[in-house]
C-alpha cells in the first residue's frame, strides 16, 4: 500500500510541477474539497482546482520560477470502507531564472483517498487539508491559490 500511495503522490505532484492543471485536477474526485491554511475558503470540485492550478502556473511563470514538490513521510491509515487517510509532508522548492534554488514552503497534508469509481484501482483525493508552516511568502505576486 505504501508504494501505491507514493506513486500516486509522485504522479500528482509531477502534474502540478509541470503546469498540467487539468491532469492534476483529475487526481481528485469530481466533488473534492481542498482546504489550505493560507486561503479563507476551501476550493470545491475539479473545475475550481483546475482553475487554481492554472492561475498558480501563470503566477509562477510570470515570476520566472520553477517549482518542485517533494512529498513524503507518509503515514497511512486504511478505513473499513476502503478509503485511506494519508498524512504527509511536502517541501516546495523554487528555482529562479538564474538557477538559484530556495525553499518556498513547507506543508503538512492530510488527505482522504478513495478508489476511482471508473477503474476501482486508481486513487483519487476526496478531501485535502494543507497546513502551510511558517509565514506566508513575502512577495504576494508569487503566491498562488494552490499549494505551490
Amino acid at each position: 500500500m505504501y508504494e501505491e500511495v507514493a506513486r500516486f503522490y509522485a504522479y500528482q505532484m509531477r502534474r502540478l510541477d509541470e503546469g498540467d492543471a487539468e491532469g492534476w485536477a483529475a487526481t481528485f474526485t469530481e466533488d473534492a474539497v481542498c482546504r489550505i491554511s493560507t486561503r479563507p475558503e476551501p476550493m470545491r470540485g475539479r473545475a475550481a482546482l483546475a482553475a487554481g492550478a492554472r492561475a498558480a502556473a501563470e503566477a509562477i511563470a510570470a515570476a520566472g520560477e520553477r517549482r518542485s514538490h517533494m512529498t513524503g513521510m507518509f503515514e497511512i491509515e486504511e478505513h473499513a470502507d476502503g478509503s485511506l487517510l494519508v498524512h504527509a509532508n511536502t517541501v516546495v522548492h523554487a528555482t529562479d531564472a538564474s538557477g538559484r534554488p530556495r525553499v518556498h514552503q513547507v506543508c503538512t497534508c492530510a488527505d482522504t483517498l478513495v478508489r476511482s469509481p471508473e477503474s476501482g484501482r486508481a486513487l483519487l483525493v476526496k478531501d485535502r487539508r494543507i497546513d502551510v508552516l511558517g509565514p506566508a511568502p513575502a512577495d504576494a505576486s508569487t503566491a498562488s491559490p494552490i499549494p505551490n
